[in-house]
């Protein structure tokens, strides 16, 4: 077939999802979302109620919290079976089809999903790891199940050579949605105004190997001598169909930036300086855990904000800051923006990025808590009214050498500030952090301490580790009283440092903290 009769209009597209088809949708947060047929496949839903009964498998995150991605399939009777890693930023969906209990819903590990679509294009039978272990993921726990209505498990425990593992099947997709910047005459595609590359070569060799539909939507067509060939990252022999969209965005909230595709270098990159609050400061404790030429990864939440303190410091390049979405490098990008970075080093595939960090190479993983248990099990994937998922965490958590915990020790209407040099609580939260038992196992501590990894409980009160089996008070805020605003906030016993130390001054004042000075 010529490549003018492949490139069809978006509203064609559901017309080619035969109903019960197993679909991947490519995309990652806020990046490589193929929003303009996602529209098409909803309006001819709404409209003829076809296609029906699919099951949607998708990497992480695809939307725009209340609206767009995976938002667009919140139908019941479209959608009968979902697979993901994250579903904090598609909240419709989420609420109604999941937590609702209208789907089958499973959620894995970021990074095994991500991998599996290599294991699909090479018609391996899946993937055997430790991702998951121990934590909800295990089959002996919820076995990534997420609601009731969810029956069967997919994850299987296998023992090699008398160690534990976890068995991920690969699946047969039958449709593959995908998106780049340009094609060429042949159909090639290519990724120069992306943000990420994110696994859309394996999604499309896996489906058209599969001998299913592959559709490549695109932004505009361009004669192959004006084109970089290494960034032709999709053959055009796999590409079944094309959707064109001029309109098509870097990112949910980006039209196009030529420094998060790495076309060109921002040379003086501005920041702005975040406000002295209680999140600045917890974001400030757990940079302090930063040593020249670490490889970090930072997660969602408060500990977003250590990209701004790195760049106020001027120790963003005494750092590789990394971005699971396969972003190396640059300033990592934060909500709509996030997987993206400005001025990037490098930009790979995502499994790739994946490899890296279950194979040990971070040298300290930054990331957010919802709950923590007297057993320093970790929860961010379900609570409240919430079931978000873990997106990578789980991969990220268990891979890094030292992994910081940050956040606050209460929540839901906590009030505090900054007075000189001292933490001041005006109103203590609802919500206790600090859980007798956690509502569900995201990350397992005393798994983390049999692989050897430093394992720290960042707060705004003051920073834990578990000292014999103990969750333990090592350094306590400036201003804080132990007793009132620590003992009586944790429902369980926590043992108090011989050794307590304050947190540095320095962190609760505008001026700089000294990192740069520090780390070398």
């Amino acid at each position: 077939m010529k490549l003018k009769n492949k490139i069809i209009p978006a509203h064609k597209v559901p017309k080619l999802i035969k109903n019960n088809s197993f679909v991947i949708i490519g995309g990652n947060g806020g990046t490589g979302a193929p929003e303009r047929i996602l529209i098409e496949i909803e309006k001819n839903y709404i409209k003829k109620k076809r296609p029906k009964n699919l099951t949607i498998f998708h990497i992480t995150g695809i939307g725009a919290v209340d609206k767009q991605g995976l938002n667009h399939l919140n139908h019941k009777g479209l959608v009968k079976k979902v697979i993901g890693g994250n579903y904090g930023l598609q909240i419709p969906f989420m609420k109604n089809l999941i937590v609702s209990n209208k789907i089958e819903a499973y959620n894995l590990p970021q990074g095994i999903l991500s991998q599996l679509c290599r294991t699909m294009a090479s018609k391996q039978p899946g993937i055997i790891s430790k991702v998951g272990l121990k934590t909800y993921i295990d089959p002996r726990v919820e076995g990534g199940r997420m609601n009731k209505k969810t029956k069967k498990n997919i994850v299987k425990l296998l023992k090699i050579n008398g160690e534990e593992y976890l068995f991920y099947q690969s699946p047969k997709p039958n449709f593959a949605i995908i998106r780049g910047s340009f094609i060429d005459e042949e159909g090639y595609v290519y990724m120069d105004h992306e943000a990420t590359t994110r696994e859309d070569l394996s999604i499309a060799q896996a489906v058209h190997n599969n001998g299913g539909v592959v559709v490549c939507q695109f932004k505009q067509k361009k004669q192959s001598i004006n084109l970089n060939p290494h960034l032709a990252k999709i053959p055009g022999f796999l590409i079944d169909y094309y959707v064109q969209d001029q309109k098509q965005k870097q990112t949910y909230e980006i039209f196009y930036d030529k420094f998060r595709s790495g076309e060109k270098k921002l040379k003086n990159p501005k920041l702005s300086k975040i406000p002295l609050d209680i999140r600045k400061v917890i974001a400030r404790r757990a940079a302090l855990e930063l040593k020249k030429n670490n490889v970090v990864n930072l997660g969602v939440g408060v500990s977003v904000g250590i990209s701004n303190i790195a760049y106020e410091e001027d120790i963003y390049k005494d750092i590789t800051l990394t971005v699971e979405a396969g972003v190396i490098g640059g300033i990592p990008g934060s909500g709509l923006n996030f997987g993206s970075a400005i001025n990037p080093k490098s930009i790979i595939d995502q499994p790739y990025q994946f490899d890296f960090y279950d194979g040990g190479g971070l040298d300290v993983a930054f990331l957010s808590f919802a709950e923590i248990d007297k057993n320093g099990n970790v929860n961010v994937s379900r609570f409240g009214n919430r079931n978000d998922g873990a997106g990578g965490f789980i991969n990220i958590a268990q891979g890094a050498k030292k992994v910081v915990f940050s956040g606050t020790l209460t929540g839901g209407g906590l009030s505090t500030s900054i007075v000189k040099g001292n933490l001041k609580i005006n109103k203590e939260g609802k919500n206790k952090k600090f859980v007798n038992k956690v509502n569900q196992i995201t990350f397992s501590s005393k798994d983390g301490i049999k692989r050897g990894q430093l394992i720290l409980f960042n707060t705004d009160r003051g920073l834990f580790k578990i000292i014999n089996g103990k969750i333990t008070l090592v350094e306590v805020a400036r201003g804080v009283r132990i007793k009132e605003d620590i003992i009586d906030q944790i429902p369980f016993k926590i043992n108090i440092s011989k050794n307590l130390k304050k947190i540095s001054k320095n962190i609760y004042y505008e001026k700089k903290i000294g990192l740069k000075k520090k780390i070398n």
